[in-house]
C-alpha cells in the first residue's frame, strides 16, 4: 500500500515537473546592458531567444562585446531564478522537502 502511494506521488511529481518545464520553455525573460543599448531575451530553460543591439554602439567592438556578455549573463541569471522558483513550488505543493527537486 505504501509503495502504491509513493508511486502515485512520484507520478504527480513527474507530471507537474513536465508542466513546469513546458511553462519555462514558453517563458521569456529580458535583460539589458548599457542603458538598453543591448537587450537579450532568453527562455526559462536558458536558451537565447533574441539579441538586440542599438546601432550607435556597434562602432565600438570592445564595448559591444562587453555589453552583449553583460546582457546575456543577466538574462540567464534571471532565467535560472525563475526556473528554481517554479521547481521549488512543485516540491512544496507535494510536501517534499526543499532542495529535493
Amino acid at each position: 500500500m505504501q509503495n502504491m502511494k509513493m508511486l502515485k506521488q512520484m507520478q504527480q511529481v513527474q507530471s507537474r515537473m513536465a508542466k513546469v518545464q513546458a511553462e519555462l520553455e514558453a517563458e521569456q525573460i529580458e535583460a539589458s546592458a548599457g542603458g538598453g543599448a543591448v537587450k537579450a531575451v532568453v527562455n526559462g530553460q536558458q536558451h537565447v531567444i533574441s539579441l538586440t543591439v542599438d546601432p550607435e554602439v556597434a562602432g565600438d567592438i570592445e564595448m559591444l562585446q562587453d555589453l552583449v556578455v553583460a546582457a546575456l549573463n543577466e538574462a540567464l541569471d534571471r532565467s535560472r531564478e525563475v526556473a528554481a522558483t517554479r521547481m521549488q513550488s512543485v516540491a512544496a505543493g507535494l510536501g517534499l522537502p526543499p532542495g529535493l527537486i
